[in-house]
């Protein structure tokens, strides 16, 4: 019993924290980044390079553009 109420504040958490769900965002926009390098590489470049690359080259412009767009 207390497993599913344990469940149902996870996901009222998740739902309301502005916080996570910019998290959610930034690891689809890695995600998306990790398919486009790993298919110009022709192989699965995997998610910790996809990572790095994603943030030293993209995050500063997309949080940038990601304000811009949610002002």
């Amino acid at each position: 019993m207390l497993e599913n109420k344990d469940n149902v504040d996870s996901e009222t958490f998740a739902s309301k924290s502005s916080l996570y769900q910019e998290f959610l965002e930034e690891r689809d926009e890695i995600l998306r980044h990790k398919w486009i390098e790993s298919e110009k590489a022709g192989r699965d470049i995997g998610f910790e390079r996809a990572l790095l690359d994603w943030i030293k080259n993209h995050r500063s412009e997309w949080r940038k553009t990601r304000n811009k767009n949610t002002v």
